[in-house]
């Protein structure tokens, strides 16, 4: 099994700062892309960035410049670092990955977790 685990969420005053994990763990041979995604309140989920396993990035407009995502391979662990937050950033940030569970698996599975909340305050 592998499981997916977020963490990070809170209250945030606009302007402020906010950092999110999640950590994979289980059968893991290896992770290719780790992504972030959030869904606002009332709306439909949307892609915030990812990072493949080579480090390249890409990043939703809304949040280009202000959102950073960082990983530590060793770790199986992606980051979701956000500055500069806004009050429409206010959402439950979830974590897909991208994930060979052995040596053997022809494929790879996409995993999600449970999610976690970021409210931001005016």
């Amino acid at each position: 099994q592998v499981q997916l685990v977020e963490s990070g969420g809170g209250l945030v005053q606009a302007g402020g700062s906010l950092r999110l994990s999640c950590a994979a763990s289980g059968s893991i041979f290896r992770i290719n892309i780790m992504t972030w995604y959030r869904q606002p309140p009332g709306k439909q989920r949307e892609l915030v960035g990812c990072m493949a396993s080579g480090g390249e990035t890409s990043y939703a407009d809304s949040v280009k410049g202000r959102f950073t995502i960082s990983r530590d391979n060793a770790k199986n662990t992606v980051y979701l670092q956000m500055n500069s937050l806004k009050p429409e950033d206010t959402a439950v940030y979830y974590c897909n990955a991208n994930i060979r569970r052995s040596l053997f698996d022809t494929r790879a599975t996409n995993y999600w977790g449970k999610g976690t909340l970021v409210t931001g305050s005016s």
